[in-house]
C-alpha cells in the first residue's frame, strides 16, 4: 500500500461513489494472481485451459454487445472544445463527470473494488509514467498484470508525487447505451463505463499510453506513438533501431516480429521486438530520439495469425495468456480461431458460448476482433532492451499503409517537416473486409487518428517543434506500401519476412551507404540496390512499384488538399507549404 495523500484521497472519494463491499489492493504477485484466477474460474469469469498444452493461460467471454473498442463513445473531455480537436468527440469536463458519477454511484455494490498500481515503462525508468486504476473486473485485474507493470515496487518509485493518472473503470450493466470512455487530459484522468472488453477498460493501453499520454507529451516535450519499435541486427553485431506507424490491418505485429528471409538468416541477420504498438519517444542526452515501450505485454487480434503469418506471436501465446472472445475446443480444453489451421474443432464452444462444430457451422468460432493478452517475454524475439528502462535510439521513423497503386514501395522524405508531412497524409483504402465502398482512401495521420489526446493540428505543430529540437540528429522517415496490385488484384511484393530487404536499403540510407533517386515526392531506391538473392521477383517487377506517377500524385494532393481543411487554422503553415511545394515539383 501507499502513504501518497493524493492517491489515498482520491480512492476514499470513489469508495464513496461507487460503494464496494471490500476493498483489495493489488500487489502483483503470483500468490495474488493465482488466487484471483482461481476466483474468476469458481464464478465463470474464465476458463481454466489444458495446463500441460497451454500453462497458466485462460479463456474469458465478453458480453456479445461488448466485443471491441466503440470510438463513437470514446470522448476527450478538455475544458475548451476546440483543444479536443475536429478528429475527437469532446465533451464538456463538467457535463461528462456529472453525467459518469451519475452511472458510477453505488455500481461497486455486492462487488471487489480492486486497486491497480501500475507503471508504463519500466519502474523507476525516467521514461515511465504511473497510473493507478480502479475496477470491479478480475479480468481487468489479471490482464493489467501482463499488459502494464504491476507491483507494490510502483508505490515506491511514486513516493508522495502527485504526478500520476486516474483511472476508474465500472462494469455497472454493460449496458452498450450509457457506455462511455472519456479522457480528461487537462486532470490526468480516465473514466470508462458500461464495458469488460480490454480495449475499453485496460485503461494502462490506449487510453493512458496515446490519449492521456500524448497530451502529456505535447506538454512536457516528448512524444508518445501508434507505434512499433524494432531492433535490425546485421552480421556484424550491430543494432539499427526503428520506429513504425501503420494503420489497422497493415502488418504492423507482423513487422514487430519479423523473422529473415532464409539468405539473410544464413548471413547472420537478426531481428528483434522491443514493442508491437506504441512508442514513447524523448530527446536524450546525446541529442539523439529514444524510445521505450510503455506496455509490458502484446494485446493482439487472434484470428489470421498462425504459424505461417506470424510464429513469434503464435509462439508468445503459448503459456501465462488469457484469451478473449475465441473457441473452446471441449476435446482437448485449448483455443482455435479462424485462420489458426485448416482443423476446425468439432466437438466446440464458439466465442458467444454456443455449441459449435466447426467443420459444419457456418458460423465463426471466434469474433474477428477476438483477442490474446500475452506476456511480451514469451516473444521469442523480444529486444534485451525490452526491460532496461533506458530506451533505445531511433534512427528512422516509417510510415506506411495500404495503397493499390500510388504509393511506392518505400520512399524517404526529403528533411523532417517534409517526413511530417508524409505521416500527416498516412492512408490506407478499404478492402472488403471493411464495412462501406472498396477502394475509399481513409486518411489516418501518423495512425493517430482514434488515438490523439488533443487537437491533431496542434499534434502536426508538436511533431515539426520535435524536429527543430532534434536538429541533424533527428531520425530519417520514410513511408512504405507492401500493398501495391496488379491487374488481376494480387499484392505484387511478398511481404512479411522479405520486407526486412527494404528495411536494409532503410538503414543504408541512415549509415548514408545507399543511393537514392529524386522524385517528386522524396527519394526512391535504385531497384539494384533492393537485394533480391534467394526471392522470385524480377528487377523490372521492382522498377515498377517503385515508380512514382505524377498523374495519380495530383490527384492524392487534391485529396490532401480536401483532408487539410478539417484542421482549418491550426494546419501548420509548414504542412500548407509542403503541399504547395509538392504540387509544384508534380506539374
Amino acid at each position: 500500500m501507499t502513504n501518497n495523500k493524493t492517491v489515498l484521497s482520491w480512492i476514499d472519494e470513489m469508495k464513496a461513489l461507487v460503494t464496494p463491499d471490500q476493498v483489495v489492493w493489488i500487489d502483483g504477485t503470483d500468490e495474488q494472481i493465482e488466487a484471483l484466477r482461481a476466483e474468476a474460474c469458481s464464478t465463470g469469469e474464465m476458463i481454466k485451459l489444458n495446463q500441460e498444452k497451454l500453462p497458466d493461460c485462460y479463456l474469458h467471454r465478453t458480453a456479445v454487445n461488448d466485443v471491441a473498442r466503440v470510438e463513437d463513445r470514446t470522448f476527450i473531455c478538455s475544458r475548451k472544445e476546440e483543444d479536443a480537436g475536429p478528429t475527437n468527440h469532446w465533451m464538456d469536463p463538467q457535463k461528462a463527470y456529472k453525467m459518469l458519477y451519475d452511472i458510477a454511484r453505488g455500481s461497486y455494490k455486492g462487488r471487489t473494488m480492486y486497486v491497480i498500481p501500475y507503471s508504463m515503462g519500466p519502474i523507476g525508468s525516467p521514461l515511465s509514467k504511473i497510473g493507478v486504476e480502479l475496477t470491479d473486473s478480475i479480468y481487468v485485474v489479471l490482464n493489467m498484470c501482463i499488459m502494464t507493470r504491476v507491483s507494490e515496487k510502483v508505490w515506491e518509485a511514486l513516493g508522495d508525487s502527485a504526478e500520476w493518472v486516474k483511472g476508474l473503470h465500472c462494469k455497472v450493466n454493460i449496458d452498450a447505451e450509457n457506455r462511455y470512455i472519456c479522457h480528461f487530459p487537462e486532470d490526468d484522468t480516465i473514466i470508462s463505463v458500461n464495458s469488460g472488453y480490454g480495449g475499453n477498460v485496460l485503461l494502462g493501453k490506449k487510453c493512458f499510453a496515446l490519449r492521456i499520454a500524448s497530451y502529456l507529451g505535447k506538454k512536457q516535450g516528448w512524444m508518445a506513438e501508434h507505434m512499433l519499435i524494432l531492433g535490425i541486427e546485421k552480421p556484424d553485431g550491430e543494432i539499427t533501431y526503428v520506429a513504425a506507424a501503420f494503420p489497422s490491418a497493415c502488418g504492423k505485429t507482423n513487422l514487430a516480429m519479423l523473422i529473415p528471409p532464409e539468405v539473410y538468416k544464413q548471413k547472420g541477420y537478426k531481428v528483434w521486438t522491443v514493442g508491437d504498438d506504441i512508442a514513447w519517444m524523448q530527446i536524450g542526452p546525446d541529442g539523439r530520439l529514444w524510445a521505450i515501450n510503455p506496455e509490458n505485454g502484446f494485446f493482439g487480434v487472434a484470428p489470421g495469425t498462425n504459424a505461417k503469418s506470424n510464429p513469434n506471436a503464435l509462439a508468445t501465446t503459448k503459456a501465462g495468456t488469457i484469451f478473449t472472445n475465441v473457441a473452446h475446443n471441449l476435446d482437448d480444453n485449448t483455443v482455435w480461431w479462424e485462420g489458426l489451421d485448416k482443423n476446425p474443432p468439432e466437438n466446440a464452444v464458439d466465442w458467444t458460448g454456443e455449441p459449435w462444430n466447426g467443420k459444419t457451422s457456418d458460423k465463426k468460432g471466434a469474433h474477428p476482433n477476438s483477442r490474446f493478452t500475452a506476456p511480451a517475454k514469451n516473444c521469442p524475439c523480444i529486444s534485451s532492451e525490452f526491460d532496461k528502462g533506458t530506451g533505445v535510439p531511433i534512427s528512422a521513423i516509417i510510415f506506411g499503409g495500404r495503397r493499390a497503386q500510388t504509393t511506392p514501395l518505400v520512399y524517404q522524405s526529403r528533411d523532417w517537416n517534409n517526413g511530417v508531412f508524409v505521416g500527416s497524409i498516412m492512408a490506407s483504402e478499404t478492402t472488403a473486409a471493411a464495412a462501406g465502398a472498396v477502394g475509399v482512401v481513409r486518411r489516418d495521420p501518423m495512425a493517430m487518428l482514434p488515438f490523439c489526446g488533443y487537437h491533431m493540428g496542434d499534434y502536426f505543430a508538436h511533431w515539426i517543434e520535435m524536429g527543430e529540437k532534434l536538429g541533424d540528429k533527428a531520425p530519417k522517415i520514410f513511408n512504405v506500401n507492401w500493398f501495391r496490385l496488379d491487374d488481376e488484384g494480387h499484392f505484387i511484393w511478398p511481404g512479411f519476412g522479405d520486407n526486412l530487404r527494404v528495411l536494409e536499403w532503410i538503414v543504408k540510407r541512415c549509415e548514408g551507404k545507399a543511393d537514392a533517386v529524386e522524385t517528386p515526392i522524396g527519394y526512391v531506391p535504385h531497384a539494384e540496390d533492393i537485394n533480391l538473392d534467394g526471392l522470385d521477383f524480377s528487377l523490372e517487377t521492382l522498377k515498377g512499384i517503385l515508380e512514382v506517377n505524377n498523374e495519380q500524385w495530383l490527384k492524392e494532393a487534391d485529396g490532401i488538399e480536401e483532408f487539410y481543411k478539417k484542421f482549418g487554422d491550426k494546419l501548420p503553415q509548414e504542412l500548407k507549404d509542403q503541399l504547395a511545394a509538392l504540387k509544384a515539383r508534380l506539374v
